[in-house]
């Protein structure tokens, strides 16, 4: 069945790989990104490109989700154009990687505006006209990253670890409004993210104030990095983060698991897995497990409203 996606992040990475994969199965894909026009008009113009060579239903659109102004045009387009989207795919994100200490309040905070706030911002342009049609999915990608934690990332962990509990939340909220919220979880891939990673500016030298072995273990963490995603048994292949969401929305409505671990997983599915039970106890210990059940039926929505 055709549908209408919104993909965030699709100027690099699993983002432009996504919304080219997604147009090919025949949907339309609206691929945002932030300057399609001016800093990232190369990418938008090779996905054109492609759109007009291979008729794909494939749009590019400009969205920057550290502005809700940005993200609101974005949503009224869509909306004029398609009506309400039957899923959006929050995928923009960026790393932050250094001493924790040496970012400031400014950095950390700029960091969570990206890989959190941001998809706040995205839902709440896009959620209204989901929860009035009664159906959606949501996929937020979060990482291996949010649910365990290795020192000089402290400031991405606090952004992924938080985008985990505010999607647990957001699910059992949207459950019996007919949207469904899921959480993707990479682990390390050959994409533009280890690359592209933000340091602190450390304008006061807080970094230097550290003892030697601290600074050795961040640049011996980072050679172990490069040196496990170039053995040829790594899962690093993007493409298997476009198949791991591709496989959930051709998934029924309330079989979709919450989270999906995919690459190099450092345990995440073992906890994961020891988790939800726990997750679930919860549910029921607060009388929320019919609320947490996604309404998948018409006389749901109804009895629901």
């Amino acid at each position: 069945m055709t549908q209408t996606l919104v993909v965030t992040g699709c100027s690099s990475g699993f983002g432009y790989d996504l919304a080219q994969a997604l147009a090919r199965d025949g949907h339309r894909v609206y691929a945002t990104m932030r300057a399609p026009d001016g800093k990232n008009a190369e990418p938008a113009r090779a996905l054109r490109d492609l759109a007009e060579a291979d008729a794909l239903d494939l749009r590019v659109l400009d969205l920057d989700v550290t502005s809700s102004a940005s993200v609101s045009a974005a949503a009224q387009a869509v909306a004029d154009e398609s009506g309400a989207p039957d899923v959006v795919v929050n995928n923009a994100g960026q790393m932050f990687g250094g001493i924790t200490e040496a970012f400031t309040a400014d950095e950390f905070a700029r960091q969570l505006d990206v890989n959190v706030v941001g998809v706040h911002r995205v839902l709440r342009a896009f959620l209204p006209a989901m929860r009035e049609a009664g159906r959606g999915l949501v996929v937020n990608v979060s990482s291996t990253a949010g649910r365990c934690t290795l020192p000089f990332f402290g400031v991405y962990h606090a952004s992924k670890w938080a985008l985990e509990g505010y999607t647990g939340a957001l699910r059992v909220e949207l459950a019996q409004t007919g949207v469904d919220a899921v959480i993707v979880e990479p682990g390390p891939f050959t994409t533009s993210l280890f690359p592209s990673m933000t340091a602190p500016a450390d304008a006061d030298g807080r970094a230097a104030t550290y003892p030697d072995t601290v600074a050795g273990a961040f640049g011996a963490m980072g050679a172990e990095f490069q040196a496990m995603l170039a053995r040829p048994d790594t899962p690093t292949d993007p493409a298997l983060v476009v198949e791991a969401v591709t496989e959930l929305l051709a998934m029924a409505p309330g079989t979709r698991p919450f989270r999906t671990v995919v690459g190099l997983d450092f345990g995440v599915r073992a906890r994961n897995e020891s988790d939800a039970p726990h997750d679930a106890a919860l549910a029921e210990a607060f009388g929320m497990t019919e609320l947490a059940t996604l309404a998948t039926h018409v006389s749901d929505l109804q009895e629901a409203r």
